[in-house]
């Protein structure tokens, strides 16, 4: 479980590092949006699993394959989640504060991002539970540790009582990730 946790925070935190500035970008500018929509609109339908052969033949089976998986699964996911809150961030208080003599940097970071805020973390709790199921379905294909890993060697074995309890094991990690992230959220984004 350890192994499958710290490959799900890296390939998340790898895609919200990349997909929430794209994000803002195709939010805030038409030329951004012009040149990534249709490569996120085509992206985000794909489901990750029907990317892991791809990802075996260029980053092998290792470690880096199944992060550059996840960072994927989570994206496409962050960037829509982030351009929708800069997309629906009341044009009202925009006007209200350039005509108070806010700078375009002041608007960015005290109107636009505190107002996209809820919107990226109901994407980041959608991108983690992906990616949850995702990390798992990887090890599943190909892994040395993992509960995905744990599940096929007990399957091998016909050890049903072991693989039972790794499907519950996996669900209720789940459901912990996903209160974490509403704690979080609570915590974050208090005025959601």
């Amino acid at each position: 479980v350890f192994w499958s946790l710290i490959r799900v925070v890296l390939g998340f935190a790898l895609g919200c590092l990349f997909g929430i500035p794209l994000g803002f970008a195709m939010g805030l500018s038409n030329w951004f949006r012009g040149w990534f929509d249709p490569i996120v609109e085509f992206m985000r339908p794909v489901p990750p699993l029907a990317l892991i052969p791809l990802v075996i033949i260029w980053a092998g089976i290792g470690e880096t394959g199944k992060i550059i998986l996840l960072f994927l699964a989570a994206l496409w996911i962050m960037t829509i989640a982030a351009r929708a809150g800069v997309s629906g961030v009341n044009i009202s208080k925009v006007h209200a504060a350039y005509s108070l003599g806010a700078s375009k940097r002041q608007i960015l970071f005290h109107v636009i991002v505190p107002n996209s805020l809820p919107e990226i973390f109901t994407g980041a709790r959608v991108a983690m539970g992906v990616c949850w199921g995702t990390v798992v379905a990887a090890e599943l294909v190909a892994a040395e540790k993992g509960a995905g890993k744990m599940i096929v060697a007990a399957s091998k074995f016909q050890l049903t009582d072991i693989v039972i309890m790794g499907i519950v094991l996996i669900g209720v990690i789940g459901f912990g990730i996903d209160i974490l992230m509403r704690k979080a959220e609570k915590w974050i984004v208090p005025w959601k």
